[in-house]
């Protein structure tokens, strides 16, 4: 089977990968910005950024940071990102686009040397929805409402920009084992000049990506993620290939589908139409990676006082209240499973925080924290999603749960809440076995962790 076929059944393509060129116009620190769906409470952080890259080509230009998406002059700020990629397409920003994978390794402030594989997957073997099972699958929920504006940033737009990350189980690397395919990729470029190498902006770390576009580093790829392929299709006894499972950017891959579905439908062949939308760029990394630590998504929900959070979540299995007096104090015992003397080890716990109010609840709920906690949230939230909030940071958590009407009398309710620790094992046979997770279960890493745009891939 030659590697073009393998691919196919891999649902991949190598991409044409459009990088930004040196030149005296562009300084490359200020071009990578980090994924949109970050800092949505935090539209300083944003600003910060905008700061940062001002007089010079960046990927902030081309992007609709989620913080703004829902505030007014929606459509006009979609035309200008729209413009600005067909400038930066026709000014010459981009060097010539080269047909390979980019093999990356990323240094953050808590993490050093994460690998990564920059490529594109065929949509066609992607699905979102719960009951689906296919090649490359969700691992957490799709809420329906939140992609028609994310459509409309893509819908239409020349350029596309990678902020997924796909995982693949690749045990081979438990101990750094170079049979592993990233780490061998690692191995394999390390006396090579990479294609860019940069420090990012607002004390992120760094990133440093090499391409791969000889035969033999293809074969190579191909040859690897066959195996895992192959031995997919009986490790999580479905008879049925898992090979990736979308790690971050659930909604911005949906996006891109539900744009693929659009232009499909416009086609009256029967045959597949052969066009760039049907592939979404996306990054593929290790779930083994030891510089892969998955972090819960704090929620924080909004028009809610103390007490009625704690009346809300009462409805949880064999409910339990503590109250602490110390912001710390509460942190450190949602982090070690904290439970009373007087009581059985609960299965999981949550920390409450609103306007200097802290509290731990316990439940016998089992499994991932979120299976228990966001149906309860919904039935609050009905169909308001903006009542709920998702925040990666628990020192974010506590600033935005403590600065309410509690405190100044003045200000929008909020409580937080705060869950426990999430453990990465499993992940692939628990998606395998149930379907996703609830929406925003897990995050891979920290906020400034989060993937920086770099790559570019042209859609027209």
């Amino acid at each position: 089977m030659s590697d073009n076929h393998k691919f196919d059944s891999l649902g991949l393509e190598v991409p044409l990968i459009l990088l930004p060129q040196s030149s005296a116009s562009l300084d490359l620190a200020r071009w990578p910005v980090i994924a949109c769906d970050q800092f949505t409470q935090d539209a300083g952080y944003w600003e910060k950024a905008k700061e940062a890259a001002a007089g010079f080509p960046s990927t902030l230009n081309l992007i609709f940071p989620e913080v703004f998406l829902t505030g007014e002059g929606a459509d006009k700020k979609i035309a200008d990102i729209h413009s600005t990629m067909n400038s930066y397409l026709k000014d010459g920003i981009f060097s010539n686009p080269q047909k390979g994978f980019i093999y990356i390794e990323r240094d953050t402030p808590f993490q050093r040397k994460r690998r990564g594989l920059v490529a594109a997957i065929d949509l066609e073997q992607y699905d979102w929805y719960p009951q689906a099972r296919p090649l490359i699958r969700s691992t957490e929920g799709t809420v329906a409402e939140r992609l028609p504006a994310r459509m409309d940033i893509r819908r239409g737009a020349p350029l596309e920009l990678p902020h997924v990350l796909l995982l693949i189980d690749d045990d081979s690397a438990k101990g750094n084992d170079t049979d592993s395919l990233l780490v061998s990729l690692g191995e394999k470029v390390k006396n090579t000049d990479p294609s860019y190498s940069t420090q990012l902006m607002l004390n992120s770390g760094s990133v440093t990506g090499w391409l791969l576009n000889e035969e033999k580093e293809i074969a190579f790829i191909a040859g690897k993620l066959d195996e895992l392929l192959r031995r997919s299709i009986t490790r999580y006894g479905e008879g049925k290939p898992f090979l990736f499972a979308v790690g971050d950017g659930n909604h911005s891959l949906a996006a891109a589908k539900g744009i693929w579905e659009e232009i499909k439908a416009s086609y009256s062949g029967k045959e597949l139409p052969c066009h760039p939308c049907r592939y979404a760029l996306v990054e593929i990394e290790n779930i083994y990676d030891p510089a892969i630590q998955f972090e819960p998504i704090h929620r924080l929900v909004f028009d809610i006082s103390f007490d009625d959070a704690v009346s809300l979540l009462s409805q949880l299995p064999d409910f339990f209240l503590h109250p602490f007096n110390d912001a710390q104090e509460l942190s450190r015992a949602v982090k070690n499973g904290w439970t009373s003397n007087d009581r059985k080890a609960a299965s999981n716990c949550f920390g409450i925080i609103s306007g200097g109010r802290y509290a731990l609840i316990e439940t016998s709920a089992s499994g991932i924290a979120t299976a228990s906690l966001q149906p309860l949230l919904d039935i609050y939230a009905k169909d308001n999603p903006l009542l709920i909030d998702y925040i990666h940071d628990e020192a974010e958590l506590f600033r935005l749960s403590d600065e309410n009407s509690h405190k100044t009398g003045t200000a929008r309710k909020t409580t937080g809440i705060l869950l426990p620790p999430v453990q990465k094992s499993g992940l692939f046979d628990t998606v395998a076995r149930l379907g996703p997770l609830p929406r925003k279960s897990f995050s891979m890493g920290h906020s400034v962790e989060k993937r920086f745009y770099m790559e570019c891939r042209a859609l027209f």
